[in-house]
């Protein structure tokens, strides 16, 4: 008897990568627009994924150079350009045999795609470090030292030691571990793409809750940056307690 077009569909729904394949040559020559449909569809989601398998992988060069060294620990950060809230910063160590896809540029993906990755990276991490510096302390430091404290924060927080770093873009003063400074590393290591968005996800919740406290200046959509409705708020309401005074010469 034959099999039902929603039957199959659940087969299609169900299997894993090998046994996709397998489906292909079964019902490669049901006539039926239905399950000609389903090939087409699950074909192409099989290209992608193969896609970007190669490209994870092309993002792994760097952990493939240094993994004699022992364990790779990523660093980015989040949160120096706006004009409230803190900088944050993540430090991730993978697996060495990490199969984690999607990883990338935290700009470059999707609200809702990063929280999957921040629950994904959390889960299968060696290790995970989330280092914080307030408002304050960047008026008081400036805002590049005030990054290299919460880098060393974050290194600070591991569970496991790395033998070296790789850093988006930046030498960390005062860090006895090895580094390796990777121009627009988010996008080109696995191990910084993940700290990107480890960063960016618990950056974007604490603006979420400083949202609920003061909501008449709008965090929660701008995550602190100067857009015009943020601009707006400031002129307004005048400074809250979390926004960064020095940043705010040109607007007050």
């Amino acid at each position: 008897m034959e099999k039902r077009i929603s039957e199959i569909k659940r087969e299609f729904e169900e299997a894993g990568t090998e046994k996709l394949l397998e489906l292909f040559a079964v019902y490669a020559n049901d006539p039926r627009a239905g399950v000609v449909g389903l090939i087409r569809q699950y074909q192409k989601k099989e290209e992608a994924l193969k896609k970007e398998m190669a490209r994870i992988e092309g993002m792994k060069e760097y952990e493939r150079q240094y993994e004699h060294l022992g364990w790779i620990c990523g660093i980015d950060e989040a949160g120096r350009g706006p004009l409230a809230g803190p900088v944050a910063a993540g430090a991730v160590i993978l697996p060495k045999d990490c199969k984690i896809l999607y990883l990338n540029d935290s700009k470059k993906i999707s609200e809702k795609k990063r929280e999957e990755l921040f629950e994904v990276i959390m889960e299968k991490a060696v290790a995970v470090g989330v280092g914080i510096v307030s408002p304050s302390r960047i008026d008081e430091i400036n805002i590049l030292q005030a990054t290299y404290e919460a880098m060393r924060l974050a290194i600070g927080q591991l569970k496991v030691a790395p033998q070296i770093l790789l850093n988006d873009a930046v030498v960390i003063p005062d860090v006895a571990i090895p580094q390796v400074p990777i121009i627009k590393g988010d996008a080109k290591s696995i191990s910084i793409a993940a700290a990107s968005i480890i960063a960016k996800v618990t950056r974007d919740h604490l603006m979420q809750e400083y949202d609920r406290i003061m909501p008449e200046y709008g965090f929660a959509s701008h995550k602190g940056y100067g857009s015009a409705a943020h601009v707006e708020a400031i002129r307004k309401y005048g400074p809250s307690p979390i926004h960064r005074r020095t940043f705010l010469k040109n607007i007050l």
